[in-house]
C-alpha cells in the first residue's frame, strides 16, 4: 500500500474464504505491522488471530454488523472503545478462548465527501497515539490493494493462462506477481527524479504503468539471461519510464455502482490505450 510491492501472494479455490485466505498470509506478519481490510472480515476469530500475533487492524464494517455497531451509529459519538465477544453459536473446539473471553475494539465514524458515512473498526485503542481524524486517509491507502488487482487483471491478464494444468496456471500467476514487482522497484527508484521534473511543471506527472510493463515485457529475458551488465538494461528501462509519464489529475470521483456486475457477465471493456501484454 505504501510502495506497490507484494510481499506475499497465494492462488487459492474460488471455495476458499477470504479470511481464510487472508490468514494464509500471517506467517509474513511482523509485530507491530497494521493490516488494512475491506468488509467481510470482522469475525471475532480474525480478531482474536491479530492480537495474539501482536499485530494490529483496521477493518471497514458495514452498518449492520452487529448490535454493537448500531448501537455506535445511533450514539452519534465519532470513537467509541467497546468489548466483542464470540457469538453464542462460535465453535470454541481447538480454541485458547471461550464465550467469556473478550476483545476490546475501536469504533471510528468516518465521513465521506459523498455525505456518507463509513464505520471502521480497529485494534488502536490510544485515541491520543491515533486521533479519530487520521483514519480516513488511514483507510485510504487501501486503495492500492484494488488498484494493483486491476493491474494484475487489465494490464497483466493473469487470467489469461499458458496452460490447464496446476503448475502453468501457478507459473503465470507468479510471473505476473514478479513483473508487477520488478515494475515498482524501478518506478520506486525513479520517485527522486520525477519530483524533481514535476516541479517546473504545471501538474504533476507519474509514470505510465500501462506502457512501464510494455517495455518489461520486452526486455524481462534479457534481465534474466543477458551475461553483460543489468545496469545497461535497468538505465535503459528507466529512460523509457521516465520518456512516458501521464499527468495526475486530483479530485476525480467516478460513481461507484453497487451491483452492477453480479449478473456474472463479463463487462465489455472500451478503452482507448492498447494492451501492454
Amino acid at each position: 500500500m505504501l510502495n506497490q510491492l507484494v510481499l506475499d501472494s497465494v492462488l487459492e479455490n474460488i471455495k476458499t474464504g477470504e479470511r481464510e485466505s487472508a490468514l494464509k498470509h500471517k506467517y509474513h506478519w511482523k509485530e507491530d505491522d497494521l493490516i488494512i481490510y475491506d468488509r467481510g472480515y470482522p469475525s471475532y476469530d480474525f480478531k482474536y488471530e491479530h492480537i495474539k500475533s501482536g499485530v494490529d487492524y483496521l477493518i471497514r464494517v458495514q452498518k449492520n454488523h452487529s448490535r454493537i455497531v448500531s448501537e455506535f451509529i445511533s450514539s452519534g459519538k465519532r470513537s467509541l472503545i467497546v468489548d466483542v465477544f464470540p457469538q453464542e453459536k462460535h465453535s470454541f473446539a481447538g480454541k485458547d478462548y471461550n464465550k467469556s473471553t473478550s476483545i476490546k475494539v475501536r469504533l471510528v465514524r468516518v465521513g465521506l465527501s459523498s455525505g456518507e458515512t463509513e464505520i471502521l473498526m480497529t485494534s488502536l485503542l490510544d485515541s491520543q497515539i491515533y486521533p479519530s481524524d487520521i483514519f480516513k486517509e488511514l483507510y485510504f491507502l487501501r486503495w492500492g490493494v484494488e488498484t494493483f488487482c486491476d493491474e494484475l487483471k487489465n494490464k497483466l491478464k493473469v487470467e489469461y493462462f499458458t496452460g490447464y494444468s496446476k503448475i502453468s496456471i501457478e507459473q503465470d500467476f507468479f510471473c505476473a506477481v514478479f513483473i508487477s514487482n520488478l515494475q515498482s522497484i524501478i518506478v520506486n527508484d525513479l520517485e527522486e527524479e520525477l519530483k524533481a521534473k514535476n516541479r517546473t511543471r504545471k501538474l504533476d506527472y507519474k509514470i505510465n504503468t500501462n506502457l512501464s510493463y510494455g517495455f518489461l515485457k520486452n526486455r524481462i529475458l534479457e534481465l534474466l539471461f543477458k551475461e553483460a551488465p543489468l545496469e545497461e538494461v535497468f538505465k535503459e528501462l528507466e529512460n523509457l519510464f521516465l520518456q512516458n509519464t501521464i499527468p495526475i489529475r486530483l479530485n476525480r470521483n467516478n460513481k461507484r455502482e453497487s451491483g452492477k456486475y453480479r449478473t456474472g457477465v463479463r463487462p465489455v471493456v472500451l478503452k482507448n490505450q492498447k494492451d501492454a501484454i
